[in-house]
């Protein structure tokens, strides 16, 4: 089952993105995993929110470009050497990672990944054992 990323696209320069973040504080959005990548022009703001819907709606409102994008959020064990593992599987299966990034719990990993084949991934995930997170299940952690 996959969640809802909210993908920002800002230019590259400097406040852009503090402009970015201050719409979100503003409207108590809270920002649960984030990742920045950049060009010499622009970035791409990709985030786990605790209210995706919201978010876009702030953002648009306030002439960002915001997209939802589907993506795979799970729990895994957070340990040395789990993520390989998974990874491993991954190729076995031919599943291409377009990109993942992660944020730490208390106890678990979350994994964010966007892949080329959503329900090879999750088969994949799903015979490790592994529970795929909802958006709810997201906003709580």
């Amino acid at each position: 089952m996959s969640v809802n990323q909210v993908s920002i696209f800002l230019e590259n320069k400097p406040g852009t993105l503090n402009k970015l973040t201050e719409v979100l504080a503003t409207n108590k959005i809270n920002i649960r995993a984030l990742s920045l990548a950049e060009t010499s022009e622009f970035g791409i703001v990709r985030m786990i929110v605790n209210d995706v819907f919201e978010a876009v709606n702030v953002l648009k409102e306030n002439n960002f470009v915001a997209i939802l994008t589907p993506v795979l959020a799970y729990a895994i064990a957070d340990e040395a050497g789990y993520l390989n593992g998974l990874l491993q599987k991954f190729t076995a299966a031919d599943v291409n990672i377009e990109y993942m990034y992660a944020f730490a719990g208390k106890e678990r990993a979350y994994m964010i990944f966007r892949v080329n084949d959503t329900k090879k991934a999750e088969a994949v995930l799903n015979g490790k054992g592994l529970k795929s997170l909802t958006q709810e299940e997201i906003a709580a952690v």
